[in-house]
């Protein structure tokens, strides 16, 4: 007997569906599994049969033989394990033919017969419902990630037996359909920020670029002396971002799906977050890829916070793997067995000491030479830098500034909290929201060299200014954009339509080359 069950792959952030052909034939038994399957889908069949047999159910000692289709396409993981039982099933006729019909199957089988949860449920099920399948029965535990897509039924099974009851009398109370209320899980969000800006004494003009760079999504990066607030800066950047979108959300949550990172019976990813590896960290976990391929950090980061501690304890291929990624918003994974594709929209921000001591220029603590500093900074490569929009330089703060007695520093006069500054950066995203309406962008970072002239306009001032500046400061092609980007998120908080010369001069204070770099 024959019979085809659907199933489905993860193919980069999207997914395929997949045929689980199944043959049950006289001969000598055997078990045969083809379809270019992994070791996780090789195994699967002591899996599956050990499962059947404690629940219970009986397969038939005969020529087994199961096919993977589309057959070229590389198999990994174990959520075939359910599909593989319901075909067996099917075809030794414990199962009608007709009742696994425009029904899409996942999940991994424990041999007592329980159904585990796996990863990549998200996509896969996004694509059954735009082929036009009416149904999908997953783990219990990713039911609330699959019942996001619209269009689609999705059930949630504990076990392999109440699959199969429910496959015989199709009774909607044994497998009932999970069902997310997506609206009000956005509703229900609130202005909870677990990490402040109000935490922070002195640093305003970190705080000022932390709320441009969230603004605009530009790519930060803080220099300064150890102990004056760069990783505490790092960790409230976030919470100024503005909240995600529903589309964003489902991008960031297909991610997590597939990398396995998404909490059990989630639903949604609906906060941005920061992703901040170690500087031991291979180059496959931050680009991603792999002998499994998997999405890394810079995906992990999509819509979201890279933090990079400690730059240049990173190695310098490490750094420089971010160049593309940066530009192309997206990673592109070339391997002898794939050639995969995985987002990178992220806000790169980064931080770092000065010199290996930390205290350069102040030579009254810094006693590295001027071969040590310029080998320590080289780690980080002049198109890096080039691709950074903005750096600002912390300083150790006064005493006064962090005297919790003191009413008149600087501190308890600036009151900065988070909840100010994203307002600040909410109102600077709706303006762009509205300028970029129509178009491919949705912040200043965003934009290109073609439409400068559009969305940037100059006045006759401005432009002797930045030609100026040009030729003063020997910028590239790259860094005179950046500038003009930054520019235009710094009027944006302004509230002004046009670039002015202050604009621009404080978007051009905020270039590396305009810091000790060069000194």
């Amino acid at each position: 007997m024959y019979s085809k069950i659907i199933s489905g792959a993860v193919l980069g952030v999207s997914a395929v569906t997949v045929s689980v052909e199944t043959d049950i034939s006289a001969g000598l038994p055997s078990f045969i599994l083809v379809g270019c399957p992994g070791s996780e889908v090789r195994e699967s069949k002591d899996r599956v049969w050990a499962a059947l047999r404690n629940a219970g159910l009986q397969i038939p000692v005969a020529k087994i033989t199961v096919n993977l289709s589309p057959a070229d396409l590389h198999k990994d993981g174990t959520s075939y394990d359910l599909p593989l039982s319901i075909g067996l099933l099917t075809c030794s006729g414990a199962l009608p033919a007709s009742a696994s019909e425009d029904i899409l199957f996942l999940g991994e089988l424990g041999l007592n017969g329980e159904i585990k949860p796996v990863k990549g449920v998200l996509p896969i099920v996004k694509e059954a419902a735009a082929t036009g399948i009416k149904e999908c029965i997953v783990p219990i535990d990713n039911a609330e990630e699959g019942s996001v897509v619209p269009n689609i039924t999705v059930r949630g099974a504990q076990n392999i037996l109440q699959v199969v009851e429910y496959l015989r009398c199709k009774d909607e109370n044994i497998l009932p359909a999970v069902k997310v209320d997506i609206e009000s899980l956005f509703m229900n969000q609130d202005n909870y920020i677990l990490h402040d800006f109000s935490e922070i004494n002195g640093q305003e003009a970190a705080k000022r670029a932390a709320v441009i760079s969230a603004a605009g999504f530009h790519s930060l990066l803080m220099t300064g002396p150890p102990g004056t607030g760069k990783s505490m800066i790092a960790k409230r950047l976030p919470g100024i971002l503005p909240p995600l979108t529903l589309d964003e959300s489902l991008e960031v949550t297909a991610i997590y799906s597939i990398a396995g990172k998404l909490d059990k019976k989630q639903a949604l990813i609906m906060q941005r977050n920061i992703q901040s590896p170690h500087h031991s960290i291979t180059l496959p976990a931050l680009v991603g890829g792999g002998s499994f391929p998997k999405p890394g950090a810079i995906s992990l980061a999509h819509r979201s916070v890279l933090f990079l501690d400690e730059l240049t304890e990173f190695d310098r291929h490490i750094i420089d793997s971010l160049r593309q990624p940066i530009e192309d918003k997206e990673v592109h994974i070339s391997r002898s067995k794939y050639s995969l594709s995985y987002p990178s929209d992220f806000l790169l921000l980064c931080a770092m000491n000065p010199c290996p001591c930390g205290y350069y220029p102040d030579r009254n603590k810094c006693k590295c030479s001027s071969s040590m500093i310029q080998r320590y900074l080289s780690k980080v490569s002049g198109p890096i830098l080039d691709r950074i929009d903005m750096c600002v330089e912390l300083h150790s703060i006064d005493y006064s500034d962090i005297n919790p007695f003191n009413k008149d520093s600087s501190a308890a006069k600036s009151n900065t909290d988070s909840l100010s500054m994203r307002e600040q950066v909410i109102r600077a995203r709706d303006i762009q929201k509205e300028r970029y309406k129509g178009t491919n962008y949705r912040f200043n970072s965003d934009l290109r060299a073609n439409d400068f002239e559009t969305f940037c306009h100059l006045g006759q001032s401005e432009l002797s200014l930045m030609e100026n500046v040009y030729k003063k400061l020997n910028l590239s092609i790259r860094s005179y954009h950046r500038i003009l980007r930054v520019s235009r998120t710094i009027a944006d908080l302004a509230g002004s339509s046009d670039i002015t010369e202050e604009h621009l001069l404080e978007a051009i204070g905020y270039r590396p080359d305009m810091n000790y770099w060069n000194a």
